[in-house]
């Protein structure tokens, strides 16, 4: 019960955030397109989003470097002598696009963040029963955590949640919320969702 509560209240938090309105915006801004990560082998990771999570190969490309002057430093702010091998992309679902980068530089640090550390993160898959991906991903030998939580009180109530890792330590989540979400009555934005991606 008491884990079910801290979820909720950290679920409160975070999505207290999603209804306050801004006037402002990027110019033209339709959505999230897709997130960028750097790997530590591109064939693992590959082979991890398509024979694992069961997202689609797009397209590769690379490599990208500067031997001699600024370009990867004032485009990406990287070492000017960081070299981009190989970008891949994959499309998973209904969901936004994941953009996989292999990186060689100078000063390139090997530290996989937790979760709550400044800079960590995750990426949640929505699926439709969170107990049947455990038991794939369990199958599969994927390192799973505590789950599945289903979340019973707060405004995230109606989700549940299972938390996994790739095999390189990248953290991720299943997340299903098949009759929505508690906050979803009366909110004045309600979060886009892979589930009805019309919406």
């Amino acid at each position: 019960m008491k884990t079910t509560i801290t979820i909720a209240t950290l679920a409160a938090a975070m999505l207290g955030s999603a209804g306050m309105a801004s006037a402002s915006s990027i110019p033209g801004m339709r959505g999230h397109d897709h997130t960028g990560i750097t790997v530590p082998d591109m064939k693992q990771a590959v082979d991890f989003f398509t024979e694992v999570v069961g997202c689609k190969n797009a397209m590769s490309f690379g490599p990208f470097a500067d031997d001699k002057g600024t370009f990867m430093q004032d485009l990406l702010g990287v070492d000017p002598k960081a070299v981009i091998e190989q970008v891949t992309m994959v499309r998973c679902g209904y969901g936004s696009n994941i953009e996989l980068f292999k990186y060689t530089a100078p000063d390139q640090k090997n530290l996989t963040p937790k979760n709550s550390d400044i800079g960590g993160f995750h990426i949640a898959f929505y699926v439709d029963d969170v107990a049947a991906a455990k038991a794939y991903l369990d199958g599969k030998g994927v390192k799973t955590r505590l789950g599945p939580l289903p979340v019973k009180e707060g405004p995230a109530a109606g989700q549940t949640i299972l938390y996994f890792q790739a095999p390189w330590g990248l953290q991720l989540e299943a997340i299903s919320y098949p009759t929505g979400m508690a906050y979803e009555k009366g909110a004045e934005t309600v979060l886009w969702s892979p589930k009805n991606p019309e919406k």
